[in-house]
């Protein structure tokens, strides 16, 4: 079974960079595509970025296209989300999961499974 477990949230400025930690333990950790989503209070989760098993290819949400980038070490097992020119919206609980399609991204943020428990990420002056 999967462990994932989120670092590296906190109180940022706007225009100020955090980077996120994922750490994955747990049975062919490195099998997985994980990938990084959020949650604002009273919005509905949102799929930010997902990264195959091999590194390969990824993919971003049009809205942080641009600003953040995700990266992995399998051999650290560790994923990596660097977020940089953050605004106030991009504020919310932050989660890694990994795909329930195995080494490939999922189109649908509900095909992610073994959700971390969260880290907070406030941008705000």
């Amino acid at each position: 079974q999967l462990q994932l477990v989120e670092s590296g949230g906190g109180l940022v400025q706007p225009g100020g960079s955090l980077r996120l930690s994922c750490t994955i333990s747990g049975f062919s950790s490195d099998y997985y595509a994980i990938g990084w989503l959020r949650q604002a209070p009273g919005k509905e989760r949102e799929g930010l970025s997902c990264i195959t098993s091999s590194g390969g290819s990824t993919n971003y949400a049009d809205s942080v296209k641009g600003r953040f980038t995700i990266s992995r070490d399998n051999a650290k097992n560790t994923v990596s989300l660097q977020m940089n020119s953050l605004k106030p919206e991009d504020t919310a609980v932050y989660y890694c999961a990994a795909s329930l399609h195995g080494p490939v991204c999922p189109q649908r943020s509900v095909d992610f499974g073994s959700w971390g428990q969260g880290t907070q990420v406030t941008v705000s002056s």
